[in-house]
């Protein structure tokens, strides 16, 4: 790559539409680049890293840039300071007065900023997470400020880790078997896979190590009826269904269509025969009440701030507010309370999300519990340990509580609960 003015006028323009919030930024910049069909790869790649970069960082870069934030300015400023460019690689893109407000910036102590703008946060989200995590804020922060590692899932119907983990050190891939998912690969860099013969023969997905511990809480059995009552594009119903042995019936419920729809190339590479997408109208619909009572497991990952994921999707943090969280509550609520009534006696229901928000998990839990005498909470250490899986369980919950900065993976909570 050659850093030129043209390539960073495309970063500039990329990085004005992010920062508009009104689309999520990895489609903003998809829209992009199939704007510009012209970008070689290495370009792309510069533009991707340096405008999330900017979104990672946006409050302490505004902070360097002074009076003027420009998308002009935090690019400069994430290279210069963050990035650890020199005034000599900038000089294709700097003009006279750049050198001294460049070095101004960098000089700037942030000890002396408030502590949601060190640590890259709106007011509002370091104040819930500090009530929340207390000491531990500055660390989350980071670890979210971070970019997320390549986290791949075997399909042990296919191979296994020990052979996938040999064959891709034989094609020069760095990569270690997962802490704790049994069939999890964390890759040490991000080298393409969609052309990779393991990715198209279904040997392998990308899914976050964090993830694929939810179907672990699920622990679906052979032959068993099981739902994955919003299902996405279906990462969580693969693993399902692989647990499961491909056997039984697996229910793939989701309200898009569009989200169906990318589930059904990767259910044909995985090989597995017992998966039923459905799309509903909602968590109400006839055909979700016509299985009630029958289903011996329930997975509810809800729709939720995705606050747990930022290191991915750094736009979240700006572009949900304390009304958007509200109205997602009220949501995680209804989804959760139709989803249990899925559940058989002596049946399992799982709610999940990917956020690090009380309201939307314990809190959540807790008002369905006092409202549905007929369930109990379960602990997810002692199910994930009958598993092989030790090492995730707080002492203080029985919950499911998984931080980036604990456990390497994306920030998720999951409650398992039981109907008796």
């Amino acid at each position: 790559m050659k850093f030129t003015p043209a390539l960073f006028a495309h970063a500039e323009a990329a990085l004005k539409a992010m920062l508009a919030f009104e689309y999520p930024a990895d489609a903003v910049l998809s829209h992009y680049f199939r704007s510009h069909r012209e970008m070689g790869h290495a370009d792309r790649g510069f533009v991707a890293e340096t405008c999330f970069a900017v979104l990672r960082r946006l409050r302490s870069l505004s902070a360097r840039c002074g009076v003027e934030v420009s998308p002009r300015r935090l690019l400069l400023t994430v290279l210069f300071c963050q990035r650890g460019w020199n005034l000599r690689e900038l000089t294709p893109v700097l003009n006279e007065s750049d050198p001294v407000w460049l070095t101004e910036a960098k000089a700037m102590r942030s000890d002396e900023w408030p502590p949601a703008v060190r640590f890259d946060l709106p007011d509002w989200l370091y104040e819930r997470l500090a009530a929340r995590f207390g000491s531990d804020t500055e660390a989350l922060s980071g670890a979210l400020n971070c970019p997320a590692p390549l986290d791949l899932r075997v399909n042990p119907l296919k191979t296994t880790r020990d052979a996938v983990l040999q064959r891709l050190l034989d094609d020069g891939m760095a990569a270690e078997a997962c802490h704790y998912s049994p069939l999890g690969i964390r890759l040490l860099e991000k080298p393409a896979l969609s052309k990779y013969p393991l990715f198209l023969d279904g040997s392998i997905e990308v899914q976050d190590e964090g993830s694929q511990l939810l179907a672990y809480l699920v622990a679906p059995k052979r032959g068993e009826m099981v739902a994955d009552f919003c299902a996405g594009a279906g990462g969580k119903t693969l693993i399902l269904g692989a647990l499961m042995r491909s056997s039984g019936r697996l229910y793939a419920f989701d309200v898009a269509e569009k989200r169906l729809a990318n589930l059904k190339p990767r259910l044909a590479r995985s090989g597995l025969s017992n998966v039923h997408p459905v799309r509903i109208e909602s968590e109400n619909d006839q055909k979700v009440k016509r299985l009630a009572g029958k289903i011996d497991r329930v997975l509810v990952d809800a729709p939720c701030s995705g606050l747990g994921t930022l290191r991915r999707n750094p736009d979240l943090k700006w572009r949900q507010t304390e009304e958007s969280v509200a109205e997602l509550v009220a949501k995680q609520t209804s989804i959760l309370a139709s989803a249990s009534r899925l559940v058989k006696p002596g049946g399992r229901l799982v709610y999940a999300t990917c956020s690090l928000l009380p309201e939307e998990n314990d809190a959540i839990v807790t008002a369905f519990l006092a409202s549905h005498a007929d369930f109990k909470g379960l602990s997810a250490g002692d199910i994930l340990a009958r598993q092989g899986i030790a090492g995730l369980q707080s002492a203080d919950t029985d919950a499911l509580c998984l931080l980036p900065h604990q456990h390497g993976s994306d920030g998720f909570f999951a409650m398992a609960m039981e109907r008796s």
